[in-house]
């Protein structure tokens, strides 16, 4: 087995475990970091199987590089789209399940800007 099936395997269990976590977890940012665990997965198998004798191949890393840069972006507003949920609902799941830290803010007593 070489270092670089070993990288492709190390991101399918990333995306595997990431996909679990969005799944079974409730709480948006947990479910944000779990979404961002399967992109990692996803680039790893990308860099991973994108290697060959003469060297690694340009293409992939180029697309690697800005999927990052595009996760990061993404992932910022994601951030800000759930911080605002939270100010508006009180709710950091959308399941309508029990707000968090037992506040009961709805749409009359958020504290938003």
């Amino acid at each position: 087995m070489s270092v670089h099936l070993l990288y492709a395997l190390a991101g399918v269990f990333l995306c595997g475990i990431g996909l679990a976590g969005f799944v079974a977890l409730r709480h948006l940012l947990r479910q944000l970091l779990a979404f961002n665990v399967v992109g990692s997965g996803c680039f790893l198998i990308l860099v991973g199987l994108a290697q060959h004798h003469r060297g690694p191949d340009p293409v992939p890393q180029a697309l690697v590089l800005t999927g990052i840069v595009v996760s990061i972006a993404a992932t910022a507003l994601a951030i800000v789209l759930i911080r605002r949920y939270f100010h508006l609902t009180g709710r950091t799941s959308l399941d309508g399940g029990p707000a968090a830290g037992g506040q009961t803010a709805g749409p009359s007593g958020n504290t938003a800007e």
